[in-house]
C-alpha cells in the first residue's frame, strides 16, 4: 500500500518548491527501492550496498555542501532527505548521515584544498565511503576523555587507539579519526588500507541491523602528513560535526514517526474486532490523536530548525532540544503503533517493530536523551550539572 504522509497543519506550503521536489524524489526512491528489500536486510543483519550508486546519483551525499560535486541545497532540503530516508529505515539514514555530516562536512569545513579535491567529489558520487571515529569503548557521552593518540614522525603520524560503535566502519575507504596530538584533539583522514588499521563488525545487534556498525583498531597505524585536517583543533572540531549530524537526526525521527503512524492508521481502519474496525474505539483513537499531535509538533520544530540554520542563527542547544524531543516521541509512537497492531506488530510483515528497535539506538547515539537534557539545562540555567 502506498505511503500517505501526514501533514495535519499544511506545513507543505511553507517549504520551497526545491525542497518539496527533493523530498518527493527521495520519497519515491524509498518506496520503490528501499521498502521492498529493507525487511529482509534487517532480518539478515546486512546492509544494502547495492543502493549506494543510486543514492550518489540522486545527490543525497553532502546535499547541503557547495562545490566539489555537491548540490548546495538548503539545510531544510537536507533535513527532508533525512526524514524520507529514515521513513525507510534509520540504518539507511544513518549511513547517509555519517557520510554527509560526519565525514564530508569536516573535510569541506576544515580540510585543505587538496583534501577537498581528493575526497569530496568521490564521496558525493558514492564511489568512496567514509566513517567517523570519535566514540571509544570507555568514552561515549564524554568524548573529551579519549585515549586515542597521534605522534609525529619524520614522514607523518602514528596513531594508536580503539574506536567503537562506528557506522560504516568495515565498508569505509577512509576513516576520520579523532586523536590527541601533543594533548590537543586533531582529526586525521586515515585510508582504511593503512598499515596498522583494522576494522571489524559488531554483531548480535537487536537494533540498526541493516546498518554496518564497527570497531576501529589502530596499532602503530602509519599515515602521511597530508592526512591531518589543518583547519581545526580541540573538541570544537568533532562537536561541530555532531551538531550537523544531530540536525539530520531531528528530521529523520519525523520519518520514523510518519511511517509508524501511517501503518497504524491503515491497520486500525481494516482490523475488525467485536462490532467494528478498531479505529472506531476510543482507546485506539486516543493513540492515533497523540501520534498526529506529536508528529505535527516535531514537523514544526524541524521547519524552524532548518530556517535558523539557513540564517546562520542555529545554536547547538536548539538542536539538542529537537533531537531530544523528536527521537523520544518517535520511540513512543513506534511503541503505540506496535500496540495497535497487536501480535502482528512483532512480525517482520509490518515495519513498526523495526522502527521501534532502531529508535532505541537513535535514542542513545549522537548524545543520549539524558545528555541532551543536561545540555539544555546548562543553557537555560547557566550551571553545568556534569563534570568537564
Amino acid at each position: 500500500m502506498a505511503f500517505r504522509a501526514l501533514d495535519y497543519y499544511d506545513i507543505d506550503e511553507l517549504y520551497t518548491e526545491e525542497e518539496r521536489l527533493a523530498r518527493d524524489t527521495v520519497r519515491e526512491f524509498v518506496s520503490a527501492e528501499i521498502m521492498p528489500i529493507i525487511g529482509k536486510h534487517f532480518v539478515d543483519g546486512t546492509f544494502p550496498r547495492e543502493l549506494i550508486p543510486t543514492i550518489g546519483e540522486l545527490g543525497l551525499f553532502g546535499p547541503s555542501l557547495t562545490g566539489y560535486g555537491c548540490p548546495g541545497s538548503s539545510a531544510t532540503t537536507y533535513g527532508l532527505i533525512c526524514q524520507e530516508l529514515e521513513r525507510g529505515d534509520a540504518g539507511i539514514r544513518s549511513f547517509c548521515s555519517v557520510q554527509s555530516s560526519l565525514v564530508m562536512f569536516p573535510i569541506w569545513k576544515y580540510g585543505s584544498e587538496e583534501q577537498k579535491q581528493k575526497y569530496l567529489p568521490e564521496m558525493a558520487a558514492g564511489r568512496s565511503i567514509g566513517c567517523f571515529g570519535l566514540t571509544e569503548p570507555d568514552f561515549g557521552s564524554n568524548p573529551s576523555g579519549m585515549l586515542t593518540t597521534a605522534k609525529k614522525t619524520q614522514s607523518g603520524y602514528v596513531l594508536n587507539g580503539t574506536k567503537r560503535w562506528i557506522t560504516n566502519g568495515t565498508i569505509a575507504d577512509v576513516a576520520l579519526v579523532w586523536a590527541r596530538l601533543d594533548g590537543k584533539v586533531r582529526g586525521f583522514l586515515v585510508p582504511t588500507d593503512s598499515k596498522g588499521f583494522t576494522a571489524r563488525d559488531i554483531h548480535g545487534k537487536w537494533s540498526m541491523r541493516a546498518s554496518v556498525t564497527s570497531e576501529l583498531i589502530m596499532e602503530d597505524c602509519e599515515v602521511g602528513e597530508d592526512t591531518m585536517l589543518p583547519g581545526v583543533e580541540g573538541m570544537r572540531g568533532p562537536l561541530s560535526c555532531l551538531t550537523q549530524a544531530r540536525f539530520g537526526i531531528c528530521f529523520g525521527a519525523v520519518g520514523s514517526m510518519m511511517a509508524c503512524y501511517d501503518e497504524a492508521l491503515s491497520y486500525a481502519k481494516d482490523r475488525v474486532q467485536f462490532s467494528r474496525p478498531i479505529a472506531g474505539y476510543q482507546l485506539v483513537q486516543n493513540k492515533l490523536v497523540r501520534m498526529v499531535t506529536e508528529i505535527s509538533k516535531a514537523q514544526l520544530i524541524c521547519l524552524r530548525l532548518g530556517r535558523l540554520k539557513e540564517a546562520d542563527k542555529l545554536r547547538p542547544q536548539q538542536v539538542s532540544l529537537a533531537k531530544r524531543n523528536n527521537v523520544s516521541w518517535a520511540r513512543e509512537i513506534a511503541r503505540d503503533a506496535r500496540d495497535i497492531l497487536g501480535a502482528n506488530g512483532i512480525t517482520d510483515e509490518y515495519q513498526c517493530g523495526r522502527h521501534m528497535l532502531n529508535l532505541e539506538t537513535v535514542y542513545t547515539y549522537e548524545g543520549t536523551h539524558d545528555i541532551h537534557t543536561l545540555i539544555i539545562g546548562q543553557d537555560i540555567t547557566g550551571m553545568a550539572a556534569f563534570d568537564g
